[in-house]
């Protein structure tokens, strides 16, 4: 039985890997925001462990999580949660950058520090949920880009830093997927939204378990998604 921490479980992406994980009987452990977003992910998934941290207080991050339990061995880390503004360069302030970096970029760093021990002593896998983004700045999303384009610098430094320990490194690109950070962005650009023009969370949780369930002489070292039609 493989053990594994995600964040972002709560919806989208991160509620269907939690959900195929518990499927297969693995052990979760789901970072919660909060006591209240803990309640809620044992609620629906019973056997999980709901360790509790906000990713925006990233300077805090570190202190807070080493008070509570931690995996000792890790199968995998995966990074799901994210959060998206839309705004032009002349329109968005230092505090959505601000944001927007520390919960995107800085927060999966130093949860990544965290577990790294964790990580080694498994010979684990740490898979980062970017963009399409994170590859080609749209218009009116340069933050989010620019986390995006931070995260996959990050996975390719820990990719190379962490190959002697046995640590596989998966950055995973996925087109428009049906959550609610989708959603949230086409009512801000004013674009209608179709379900099924987008893919679904669950195909994209396929996806991440395929390159998770590789055997050991193989890395996928980058997933690109994108709608079938």
């Amino acid at each position: 039985m493989g053990v594994h921490f995600i964040t972002g479980a709560g919806s989208g992406i991160g509620a269907a890997l939690a959900a195929a994980f518990a499927a297969r009987g693995e052990e979760l452990w789901l970072l919660a925001r909060n006591e209240e977003r803990a309640r809620v992910l044992r609620a629906r998934f019973p056997r999980s462990r709901t360790p509790v941290a906000d990713l925006a207080a990233t300077g805090s991050l570190g202190g807070g999580l080493t008070e509570q339990e931690l995996p000792a061995r890790l199968d995998s880390l995966i990074h799901v949660a994210g959060v998206a503004e839309s705004g032009t360069v002349a329109a968005l302030g230092a505090d959505v950058w601000q944001d927007t970096l520390a919960v995107n970029v800085a927060a999966p760093a130093e949860l990544t520090r965290l577990l790294l021990p964790a990580l080694r002593a498994a010979r684990g896998h740490v898979v980062f949920m970017n963009s399409g983004a994170g590859l080609h700045a749209p218009p009116r999303l340069s933050a989010y880009a620019a986390s995006k384009f931070a995260l996959k610098a990050l996975a390719e430094s820990l990719r190379a830093e962490e190959y002697g320990s046995g640590i596989r490194v998966t950055t995973v690109y996925p087109g428009e997927t049906d959550t609610p950070m989708q959603v949230r962005l086409h009512e801000q650009f004013g674009l209608p939204y179709d379900p099924e023009a987008h893919m679904s969370p669950d195909s994209v949780a396929a996806a991440v378990l395929t390159a998770l369930d590789l055997p050991r002489d193989t890395t996928m070292s980058d997933l690109m998604l994108r709608p079938g039609r």
